[in-house]
């Protein structure tokens, strides 16, 4: 949130220009970098028509959140206004979104998609304002159990019904409505009809702001669910544009008997999974045939343990791409190709049969086997030498085959608690984004601490479990993998730092000792007492992350090295570029750093490097349970 305060005092600061200064400076703070031109119109013009009305409709005292962030998500509502329902007595709370929009269309294939002029479909706001209700709904402690406290609003103060009546074709209910400028007056009788005229807000929006957030509904734990019910996850904004332009481009090949590439590419946590489970569940409902592939043995067999724990069966759904080298061609209405950034050059390797080793690369293998293949991937997670997934590898593909082929940017996520700051700090620090590092500046969606022991950071970490939160520790590829012991005999501890010792995760498809499967260690409690891998790790999230950086990243004098000498991963080989080598351990350290929710406890074993790390991160490490 940007800020708050009454509708009245709000009024009065959008009159002499301090609400403007107020509002970017404060977004500056928060995201690093200034707002955008449109983003800043839409302050100057769209917040002083919404306290406008709020005050002519005699609701001076409702309190106005601007810029309210949802729960672990970087998504923003324009304002949450905040009071007491004139008629309940219980605290009411409208989620408003407002628009500059003088005109807009419904698309003509898909009435939750609409276009402003001629641009690419956006969400229908009725839309997007329900969604963003029933998101604060399922991550907001204060609503968990009063879904009926939030209503949802789209304000088009610039609009007549002529240009944009359209929209209305979508259905309409209490958490998603929409008004013009030309309706005002009904607007003002809308806003009255939830929230009461004699009681302040403030005390109600505090209420709201220290409802529990609860962690985000981990991916694995409900994947089975979510196969069978898709409506367990709320998809917003482009996520949702993302899931129906899959759906209309599935349909029109059906009808065309056509076939259409589809790439989603985003960051860590902007959802791509979600999406491939929410179309998954959406496509199986409709009849359509449908699999998900993926190329990370960790992913997929977890998938397939929580998604069949019921049916043997429905772990069949879930390949990896190196399945479909002999499918025929458009066997399938649609595949959905998780992780692409995972892709390899071919599906070959050593056990492959010679009558399948046609040297055909893998990207084209899936585009075959389906009508409209779809790819989900972040080009900046490639970990290992080999993997070509990239969005550039795929629209050359669909080319040569002449087809066409869709992209789809996913920029808000949901990982790291919602929070742009950390992550621009941690591509700062790892020196994949311009600028140099920068010293963490603390916010209130991300925890960052530095350990000065890995003893530190595990009793940190049990302390948090202790209190309800899941919580693992990973470590870049430094030390030794023993092979795996028999049964009865312990695990060895390969990783060892100072008197500490504590094994890596398990290699095998079995547990040992107590330890889950390697698939399982991120998503299985007891994977807490091993050091995970980028290889485990990847994919996955928990609330808790300790991250310890080994001696293949170093810090000296004023920039990063790598060291491949010290590095123990099979995957490097002398093949390996040092240049190649180098991207690869900073993206490594990317994707370990990006798997906490609630925060991330760092330790170098490096002097030099954990001095520099405590420079940066001013945060004490606290031991002793809260």
């Amino acid at each position: 949130m940007l800020f708050r305060a009454s509708a009245k005092t709000v009024a009065a600061m959008a009159m002499d220009g301090s609400l403007f200064f107020q509002l970017t400076e404060q977004f500056f703070h928060q995201h690093g970098h200034g707002v955008g031109s449109s983003e800043a119109r839409s302050w100057e013009r769209s917040i002083p028509a919404l306290v406008t009305a709020l005050n002519e409709a005699g609701l001076g005292d409702v309190e106005v959140l601007l810029e309210y962030a949802l729960p672990l998500n970087s998504k923003r509502a324009d304002a949450v206004l905040a009071g007491r329902h004139p008629a309940t007595g219980e605290p009411s709370y409208v989620v408003v979104e407002l628009k500059q929009w003088g005109q807009a269309e419904p698309d003509e294939e898909d009435a939750e998609l609409c276009h402003v002029g001629r641009t690419a479909p956006v969400l229908n706001p009725i839309e997007q304002v329900r969604r963003y209700c029933q998101y604060l709904v399922n991550f907001n402690g204060a609503l968990a159990e009063h879904p009926h406290r939030v209503s949802g609003v789209a304000y088009l103060h610039n609009a007549t019904e002529f240009g944009v009546a359209g929209l209305r074709a979508i259905e309409r209910d209490d958490q998603g409505q929409m008004f013009t400028g030309q309706q005002r007056g009904e607007f003002l009788k809308y806003l009255r009809s939830k929230l009461s005229d004699t009681a302040p807000g403030a005390p109600r929006a505090d209420e709201l702001l220290n409802g529990k957030q609860g962690p985000s509904k981990q991916l694995m734990a409900i994947a089975a669910q979510e196969v069978r019910e898709r409506e367990q996850f709320v998809l917003l904004d482009e996520q949702q544009v993302a899931y129906r332009m899959v759906l209309n481009a599935v349909r029109k090949a059906k009808q065309a008997d056509s076939k259409e590439v589809v790439v989603v590419t985003g960051g860590p946590g902007t959802g791509k999974s979600v999406i491939a489970l929410s179309l998954l569940g959406e496509l199986y409902r409709q009849g359509i045939s449908a699999l998900h592939a993926t190329g990370s043995q960790a992913f997929t067999k977890t998938m397939r343990k929580v998604a069949g724990f019921r049916k043997r069966e429905v772990q069949d759904l879930f390949k990896y791409f190196n399945s479909f080298m002999a499918a025929e061609k458009n066997s399938l209405d649609v595949l959905i190709c998780d992780e692409a950034h995972r892709m390899r050059e071919t599906s070959a390797n050593r056990y492959t049969s010679a009558a399948l080793r046609t040297g055909k690369p893998q990207v084209e293998e899936l585009i075959d086997a389906a009508r409209v293949p779809v790819f989900l991937l972040d080009q900046h997670q490639v970990v290992r030498p080999g993997e070509l997934g990239t969005e550039a590898e795929i629209r050359a593909a669909a080319e040569k085959k002449n087809l066409a082929c869709t992209v789809i940017p996913l920029d808000s996520q949901f990982r790291c608690g919602g929070s742009d700051a950390y992550l621009r700090w941690v591509v700062r620090l790892l020196g994949l984004e311009e600028g140099g590092p920068v010293v963490w500046e603390p916010d209130d969606r991300m925890e960052l601490r530095i350990a000065d022991s890995p003893e530190e950071m595990e009793r940190f970490l049990d302390e948090r479990r202790a209190q309800g939160f899941g919580a693992r520790m990973s470590a870049g590829y430094c030390w030794t993998w023993s092979p795996e012991p028999k049964p009865g005999e312990p695990l060895p501890a390969d990783v060892v730092i100072g008197d500490w010792a504590r094994p890596w995760n398990l290699r095998g498809d079995r547990g040992v000792a107590g330890a889950p499967p390697s698939a399982l260690w991120a998503t299985d409690p007891a994977g807490f007492g091993q050091v995970g891998c980028v290889y485990t790790a990847q994919g996955f999230e928990y609330d808790w992350s300790g991250v310890i950086i080994g001696p293949d990243l170093l810090w000296r004098g004023d920039r990063w090295i790598t060291d491949r000498t010290v590095s123990k991963d099979p995957a490097f080989t002398k093949t390996t570029s040092d240049d190649d080598v180098d991207r690869l351990i900073r993206n490594t350290y990317k994707v370990l750093l990006t798997r906490g929710m609630v925060g991330t406890v760092v330790h170098s074993t490096d002097p030099e490097t954990q001095a520099k790390l405590r420079e940066l991160v001013g945060a004490q490490l606290e031991t002793a349970a809260v």
